[in-house]
């Protein structure tokens, strides 16, 4: 394990809108407000068509070859996540979250694509003093979190 310490900094509440997608949002106003790291919350509705990277299709294959599901009509939703910045400067989330229809659900990874629809409320915890951040890791080609 490898860890650092970070100190509390702004909180805020952003309403996403209708067909806006959600990393590409959480991203862009963190660039625009120089949020270098963050703990974000999300809670809404994923529009039809919404994409989540649901596993890899081989866990022992490198480099990792991602499955994706897309939501078919609309879903309620929550996802959990983090802004670190990758080597380039750039913020950049990494969001799980869960999304459920009619007594199904589904739980992956927001970055393929997941639409706003209706309602899109985030909380963004904006995390001062940390070190950490994204490198790309060229043997499986995940971002991961590097904490010094």
């Amino acid at each position: 394990m490898d860890y650092s310490q970070a100190s509390m900094g702004r909180i805020f509440i952003l309403r996403l809108h209708s067909g806006e997608i959600v990393h590409e949002v959480l991203e862009s106003f963190a660039e625009k407000n120089d949020v270098t790291s963050a703990m974000c919350l999300f809670l809404g509705g994923a529009d039809d068509n919404s994409k989540l990277v649901v596993g890899p299709k081989d866990g022992n294959a490198l480099p990792v070859d991602p499955m994706t599901v897309m939501l078919k009509g609309v879903h309620e939703g929550y996802g959990v996540g983090t802004i670190f910045c990758d080597s380039q400067g750039k913020p950049k989330l990494h969001m799980h979250g869960s999304f459920g229809r009619n007594g199904n659900a589904v739980t992956g990874c927001m970055r393929a694509g997941v639409k706003v629809w209706f309602i899109g409320e985030v909380v963004m915890f904006e995390l001062l003093n940390s070190a950490a951040r994204r490198e790309r890791d060229t043997n499986n080609g995940f971002d991961l979190l590097e904490t010094k």
